[in-house]
């Protein structure tokens, strides 16, 4: 195991590249240095032809915050070009069986990825939530396209509109998720799944994801590059200011004046 910036763990073992969140003291809050990270250890688990799956993680409690918001109003992301938008246009395309385990709080992006995610398997102490509007932002990873197919309009909107959380057993409900297990079984239940990829031929596995995908393909790209830019846009205005002043400052946030 090696330790990238900012706490990203990789391991490879097995026939697994393992990438694990560990950044439990600011509840695996993402910076840009970890989208890095991240980017890499899959590009580079891409190219090792030791790995057969990929098995992302956080940690006892905490899959992710979403990202650290802090460093986000000091440095947002510019452009398409930012680590945040690597690594989502990363996780897309990677040609490898993906298989993730949450455990306990998963926020923003912390859902988001798990749709681009190939097998999903979430403790029962989960807790899932898509607060963008809430923070003056809007979805990101093309959330905004897939949740809409996935729960139907109106259970989207509650998610994505209102952000209200939801449990482990709603997310395997509306398709996100494989399977709930207890909180100290999910890693390893997870690992198990990733290790299965290892009996089975490769070529074989890499085109029948890429048939599954071949259909949404473009459209996933296009929802990305779309949410990206009006992302973007909404960091530099004054909603998503006074959003994230206020949670930054635990108190409620004042919109009356727009």
């Amino acid at each position: 195991m090696f330790v990238l910036p900012m706490t990203i763990t990789v391991d490879t073992s097995a026939g697994v590249a393992t990438i694990a969140i560990a950044r439990p003291q600011k509840k695996n809050a993402l910076t840009s240095a970890m989208y890095k990270a991240m980017t890499d250890a899959i590009t580079a688990a891409v190219a090792d032809n030791a790995v057969r799956a990929l098995l992302i993680t956080g940690q006892p409690g905490v899959f992710t915050s979403g990202n650290d918001l802090e460093e986000f109003m000091q440095q947002p992301p510019a452009s398409e070009d930012s680590p945040v938008f690597r690594f989502m246009q990363t996780l897309a395309v990677c040609d490898k069986p993906i298989v993730a385990a949450v455990s306990g709080l998963a926020v923003g992006i912390g859902v988001t990825m798990l749709l681009h995610c190939d097998l999903v398997y979430l403790s029962d102490e989960a807790r899932l939530a898509m607060p963008f509007v809430s923070l003056g932002l809007v979805p990101e990873f093309a959330s905004s396209l897939l949740l809409p197919q996935l729960l139907g309009r109106v259970r989207a909107a509650e998610k994505l509109l209102l952000g209200e959380a939801f449990t482990a057993i709603e997310a395997v409900e509306c398709g996100i998720a494989n399977a709930v297990l207890p909180a100290g079984e999910v890693l390893g239940h997870a690992r198990r799944i990733a290790e299965r990829f290892n009996a089975l031929p490769p070529n074989a596995v890499r085109d029948t994801k890429r048939l599954m995908r071949s259909c949404s393909k473009d459209a996933i790209a296009r929802a990305m590059n779309d949410e990206a830019a009006v992302f973007i846009e909404h960091l530099r205005c004054p909603e998503a200011q006074e959003a994230l002043e206020a949670f930054l400052a635990k108190r409620k946030p004042d919109f009356s004046r727009f």
